[in-house]
């Protein structure tokens, strides 16, 4: 087991969470400490897929910590240098242009804000259903900037959802190792 305090942050695009959720398990058995942080969306929305508190008690019964799901429960990221690095998985769109602008009105970006002052890395596994329209410029600026990795991504349903952008979750281990050499795994677009 690797000594590398993770920190993994869940964001909406909740029909993935279920594979997020398979990949989680596989990084508890590979990294010494994890701390879940979910988004204020994943703390409070019911959805098809399954209830936020079903989801709470996975991500918390996983990892074996209590999530961080709020401004002030992420903040101390930063200055108690809590991470070695950060992992959001499934990033949205919402999410990336709010890194991208630097809003931080989100526990999930008060943690990357938090982390980056640290100037370590944060992995970025992508969901979006407008990666190729409204999130395009969000992904291009964040790819330009010092400390965002990306597990490599491709379009998850040409046909039927043609601007729709997903990460292959089961290259997050990999891409974490990459990413705490200071190196973006190759190739990105799948």
């Amino acid at each position: 087991m690797k000594d590398i305090r993770v920190g993994f942050a869940l964001c909406g695009s909740f029909c993935t969470h279920k594979q997020v959720l398979a990949e989680l398990e596989k990084l508890c058995g590979q990294y010494g400490e994890i701390t879940p942080i979910l988004s204020e969306a994943c703390r409070s929305t019911d959805t098809r897929f399954g209830k936020a508190e079903e989801l709470r008690a996975a991500v918390e019964a996983l990892t074996g910590r209590r999530a961080l799901d709020s401004i002030p429960a992420a903040e101390p990221i930063g200055p108690k240098g809590l991470l070695d690095i950060l992992v959001i998985a499934p990033c949205t769109g919402n999410t990336l242009a709010k890194l991208a602008g630097g809003i931080t009105d989100t526990a999930v970006t008060m943690a990357a804000k938090a982390h980056l002052r640290n100037g370590r890395p944060v992995v970025i596994a992508m969901a979006t259903n407008d990666g190729l329209s409204a999130a395009a410029r969000n992904i291009g600026e964040l790819l330009g900037r010092k400390n965002y990795y990306f597990v490599p991504f491709g379009q998850d349903d040409p046909e039927k959802k043609p601007c729709s952008l997903m990460a292959d979750f089961s290259r997050i281990g990999e891409t974490i190792d990459a990413a705490l050499e200071g190196r973006q795994i190759q190739p990105i677009l799948l």
